[in-house]
């Protein structure tokens, strides 16, 4: 369980980083935008090969992964809206949207769009008694954007750089909670549940990107987004074949 911890920590000490990054280098929009795209690709991937590929594995035709991808899809859209309704719907916009939003809907949001990722984490060690090297560097390369997007945005809005850094540090800690969790909860569990869960994440993922990640990207990176998260895909995909 020690390992889960750990290894979700590290996977979530890329959104420290990525806030770093953001106060120390002041990028481009478009170059934000070109980030989130790469990212954007890397996660297609990760959801693609390491999570709905290994979900069909291990179900045994019933269903599990069907199901845990509508069920990850609605439980992420439901609480998107919610978090939106409270005032967190900017909190991936770099150019400072979150100015009037609610710091608490705004931590809330971040910690919706980390927990499933970090879950499949803890589950994948104690399924194979080790990370899957590609599903975690694909998890690591996508917070960057998204803590670097999030960031500048909170700095423009007037954040003090000491508070945008431990809203980062405490999102990392509750990920690897999560992933301690996903550890945990489910060793006792048969293996359509694990198929469950996974799809489950995939359908999470896939939601936040269409409706979060990629719009922004778009946005401020242009078409040169569609290269860019290409690019994410194949790097990701070279990963997961390699390791």
């Amino acid at each position: 369980m020690g390992a889960a911890f750990a290894w979700g920590l590290a996977s979530a000490s890329s959104l420290v980083i990525g806030s770093l990054i953001a106060m120390w280098l002041h990028l481009s929009l478009r170059v934000i935008g070109l980030i989130m795209g790469f990212g954007a690709g890397v996660l297609i991937s990760a959801v693609a090969f390491d999570l709905v590929e290994e979900a069909a594995e291990k179900s045994s035709g019933e269903g599990a992964v069907a199901w845990g991808l509508f069920v990850g899809c609605g439980v992420f859209f439901g609480g998107d809206w919610l978090i939106s309704r409270l005032g967190g719907g900017d909190r991936k916009a770099a150019t400072g949207g979150q100015e009037g939003d609610s710091p608490l809907a705004i931590v809330l949001g971040t910690v919706l769009d980390g927990i499933p990722e970090s879950m499949v984490i803890g589950l994948t060690i104690y399924e194979g008694g080790a990370v899957g090297v590609a599903y975690l560097a694909a998890v690591f390369i996508s917070n960057l954007p998204e803590a670097i997007s999030s960031s500048t945005g909170l700095l423009s809005a007037g954040w003090r750089t000491s508070r945008v850094l431990w809203m980062w540090i405490g999102i990392a800690l509750v990920s690897a909670v999560a992933s301690m969790a996903g550890y945990g909860l489910f060793q006792d569990s048969p293996p359509a549940t694990a198929a469950f869960v996974l799809a489950f994440a995939a359908g999470a993922i896939l939601t936040m990107l269409a409706n979060t990640m990629t719009p922004e990207a778009f946005e401020h990176g242009g078409k040169l987004v569609g290269v860019v998260t290409t690019l994410g895909f194949a790097v990701a995909y070279a990963i997961h074949t390699l390791g």
